[in-house]
């Protein structure tokens, strides 16, 4: 990606400040208050809107013109110009854990540079990916065609191919419960953190053997930065009927997800939960 550099420190410098900024909030009880609805349609939390300004601030003063895509703010334009990239952000995955001092949350930033402002950019186009878990201060990161890396080493999908071995994360809430049961006789253990982008990271650096949320109600800016850095890994990501994800850069698309470390135990996966 044509000055990846650049704004490979932009994201970094996002990442860092976010963190400053809701570090006093984490555990306490005012971070949880619901200040308004986000863009998405959901509540917003103070955490959340805290979170995105710091986002928005760093933007404003990077001083090129750019496309933000974020689950609170919505879609908007900062600096004057033609916009040179899109940010896709989620400025805080895990909400419920940051109030509750969980250790599982993060921010995702996504980054596609734009190239046809007469089409519609969708995940397909992310070219740039960061996810930090805040509360371990772990920096996942790909560019396409560049490899991931976890704290700057490489890392690498599973190679299990033995489903009933395997550890997989899941968000099941509201879920069909028949399917996710097939898989839960089948496999060796699930766990479930409610934080999507730091779980799905978990696949890219093989923690976990997949992640699974087939609800179909999975927003696009959760994912979008996540998914580059699996599939740099060497891993795979479809819906959950082995198609490939194609939503919109927007905080309206949804999905559903599954992640996995390679083909063989993708296609078992999609196979038990009736995808195919």
């Amino acid at each position: 990606m044509e000055d990846s550099k650049f704004w490979s420190d932009v994201s970094q410098k996002i990442m860092k400040e976010v963190h400053q900024t809701i570090t006093p909030l984490v555990g306490e009880k005012e971070a949880g208050e619901i200040v308004k609805m986000g863009a998405d349609g959901t509540p917003t939390k103070l955490i959340d809107l805290v979170a995105e300004e710091k986002v928005v601030d760093v933007l404003e003063g990077v001083e090129r013109p750019l496309i933000l895509v974020s689950e609170e703010i919505g879609r908007i334009n900062i600096g004057s110009g033609s916009p040179e990239v899109i940010f896709v952000v989620d400025p805080l995955d895990g909400t419920s854990n940051a109030v509750k001092n969980i250790p599982a949350y993060g921010i995702s930033l996504a980054i596609a540079k734009i190239n046809d402002m007469d089409r519609s950019m969708t995940i397909q186009d992310i070219e740039m990916g960061f996810v930090k878990n805040f509360a371990t201060g772990d920096i996942y990161q790909a560019i396409k065609g560049g490899g991931a890396g976890l704290n700057g080493q490489d890392i690498s999908t599973s190679t299990l191919t033995d489903i009933s071995r395997s550890s997989i994360g899941a968000y099941i809430y509201r879920a069909d419960m028949e399917k996710v049961d097939k898989i839960c006789k089948m496999i060796r253990r699930m766990r479930i953190m409610g934080s999507v982008a730091i779980e799905l990271c978990y696949v890219a650096d093989g923690t976990y053997d997949a992640f699974m949320d087939i609800r179909g109600n999975l927003r696009i800016v959760d994912i979008a930065a996540a998914k580059l850095i699996i599939e740099e890994a060497a891993g795979i990501v479809t819906d959950e009927y082995g198609q490939p994800l194609n939503g919109k850069l927007n905080v309206l698309d949804r999905t559903s997800i599954i992640a996995s470390g390679n083909s063989k135990f993708h296609q078992e996966m999609i196979r038990l939960i009736g995808g195919i």
